[in-house]
C-alpha cells in the first residue's frame, strides 16, 4: 500500500476514534451502563485468574513447608467420621511401635494440642492463641527454621520444662521488635521461658487461621498443666527415607496402624494419613471448584453486560438515524459508519474492562483480608481482562454497528432508522 494511502487510513482512524470518544461523552447514561454491565463480568474474571494464581502459589509454598518426605497422622477418621466418634485413637504403643519398626521412618514426632490459651508478659497480651505439645525435634520434623534459640530437647521433654518456642505472631504481640530468647512470659497461669522464635511462614491455616500464631512446649509440659490424658496423642508427625517411595511409606504406615489397632479387614481406618500428595488433592479439588463458581458468574455477567451493550446501541442507532444520515450525505462509506460504532463499543468496554479489573482486584484485597482468597496480581490479568472486556464490546456491538452502516441515507435524515 502506498504511503500516502496509509497515512490517510491513519488520519481516518483518528478521525473516527476523536469521533467515538464524543459520542461516548454525549451519551453518558448509556455509557455508564455499559460500563457498568461489563466491569461487573470483568470484574468476575479477575477474581478467577488472581485466585488461581494465588491459589497455585499458595499450594507450592504449603507443599514445601509441609515436606515431600512426611506425613502427618490423626486420630479418627476424617472422611468417614461419624459424629461423637473418638478421635483419641494413637497410643503410646503406636509411637513405640512406629520408632522401633516402620520401615524407612527416621522421625517421629507425637503432638497434642491446647486452643485459645491465654498469654501475657507485662502490659502485652495475648487473649488466646494455639499450644502444641511436642517431643524433641518438633522445628526439624515440621522443616520450620528457627531464627533465634534452639530446638526442644529430649532432657525438655524427659523434665517437662517450662520452655516454649514461639511463633512469629506472639513473639511480635507480646516483645514487639526485641528478641524474646530468654525471656519469660505466661501461659495460661504458669511462667515459661522462650527458648526458640520460629521463622514467620505466612501460610494462612484452615477457617482464616493464621500458623505462625502458635506456642509449642514439651508434650510432658502440656499434658501436666492442662490434665491431659497421658495415653494418647492427637497426631503425629513422621519423617521418612527415600521420599520417592512414600507411597510404599504410606502404605506400610496404614498396614501397621490398621494391624495394631485390630482393625478387621473391610473396617473403616481410626485414623487420618496426611501428606503433600493430599494437600496437593485438596487445593486442585478447591481449585477447580472456585474456577466452576467464579467461571459462571463471570460468564454470565460478561453475557449479561454484553447484551446491555447491544440493546443500548440498537436504541442509539435509531436515535441518531438522522447523524448517521448526515454523515453518508457528506461522503462517509457504510465502513467508516460501521467501524465507528465498533469503536465505541470497544471503547466502552475497555473503560468497563478497567473499571472491573479495579473492582475485582479491589473485592479480592477484601478476601485476602479475611482470609477466605489469596489473590495474586499479574500482568497476565490485566490483559486478559481487557483483552476479554474489547472482545464483548466487538461481538455484541456488531450487530448494531452493521445495521447503522447499512441505513438509507435519504431515509435516515428524514428519520426512519
Amino acid at each position: 500500500m502506498p504511503q500516502s494511502a496509509l497515512g490517510l487510513l491513519a488520519r481516518q482512524l483518528e478521525r473516527l476514534r476523536q469521533m467515538a470518544f464524543a459520542a461516548v461523552w454525549a451519551y453518558k447514561v448509556r455509557s455508564f451502563f455499559v460500563i457498568l454491565g461489563v466491569g461487573f463480568g470483568v470484574a468476575s474474571l479477575t477474581l478467577i485468574v488472581t485466585a488461581v494464581d494465588g491459589a497455585e502459589r499458595k499450594a507450592v509454598e504449603i507443599v514445601e513447608w509441609f515436606g515431600p518426605d512426611a506425613a502427618l497422622v490423626f486420630g479418627g477418621n476424617f472422611k468417614k467420621q461419624a459424629v461423637g466418634a473418638r478421635t483419641n485413637t494413637l497410643t503410646q504403643d503406636d509411637l513405640r511401635g512406629i520408632r522401633q519398626s516402620l520401615p524407612g521412618a527416621y522421625m517421629v514426632v507425637p503432638m497434642r494440642a491446647k486452643p485459645d490459651v491465654p498469654l501475657k508478659h507485662q502490659d502485652a497480651s495475648v487473649p488466646g492463641t494455639l499450644v502444641v505439645g511436642a517431643t524433641e525435634g518438633y522445628a526439624s520434623a515440621w522443616n520450620w527454621p528457627l531464627v533465634e534459640g534452639r530446638d526442644i530437647s529430649e532432657e525438655d521433654v524427659r523434665l517437662g520444662a517450662r520452655v516454649a518456642i514461639l511463633g512469629d505472631k506472639p513473639a511480635r504481640e507480646l516483645f514487639g521488635e526485641a528478641s524474646p530468647i530468654g525471656r519469660t512470659f505466661l501461659l495460661d497461669k504458669f511462667q515459661v521461658q522462650v527458648i526458640g522464635l520460629l521463622k514467620y511462614r505466612g501460610a494462612g491455616g484452615g477457617g482464616g487461621g493464621d500458623i505462625d500464631d502458635r506456642v509449642i512446649i514439651p508434650i510432658s509440659t502440656l499434658t501436666a498443666r492442662f490434665n491431659m490424658d497421658r495415653r494418647y496423642f492427637r497426631a503425629m508427625r513422621i519423617k521418612f527415607l527415600e521420599p520417592e517411595r512414600m507411597a510404599d511409606h504410606v502404605e506400610n504406615l496404614n498396614s501397621y496402624l490398621r494391624m495394631a489397632h485390630k482393625l478387621e479387614p473391610g473396617q473403616d481406618d481410626d485414623f487420618s494419613i496426611i501428606t503433600a500428595d493430599e494437600v496437593l488433592k485438596f487445593l486442585s479439588a478447591f481449585k477447580g471448584g472456585l474456577m466452576a463458581f467464579l467461571g459462571v458468574t463471570a460468564a454470565a455477567a460478561m453475557t449479561v453486560g454484553g447484551f446491555v451493550l447491544a440493546n443500548l446501541f440498537s436504541i442509539s442507532v435509531s436515535e441518531r438515524s438522522r447523524e448517521i444520515g448526515l454523515k453518508k450525505a457528506v461522503g462517509a462509506t457504510s465502513w467508516a459508519i460501521m467501524l465507528q460504532f465498533l469503536m465505541e463499543a470497544a471503547v466502552l468496554t475497555a473503560l468497563g474492562g478497567l473499571v472491573g479489573l479495579g473492582l475485582g482486584l479491589g473485592l479480592g484485597q477484601l478476601l485476602t483480608r479475611l482470609g477466605m482468597l489469596q489473590i495474586l496480581f499479574s500482568w497476565k490479568v490485566f490483559f486478559l481482562s481487557l483483552s476479554s472486556a474489547v472482545a464483548i464490546g466487538i461481538i455484541f456491538g456488531l450487530r448494531p454497528a452493521r445495521h447503522a452502516a447499512g441505513l438509507d441515507p435519504i431515509a435516515a435524515l428524514r428519520g426512519e432508522g
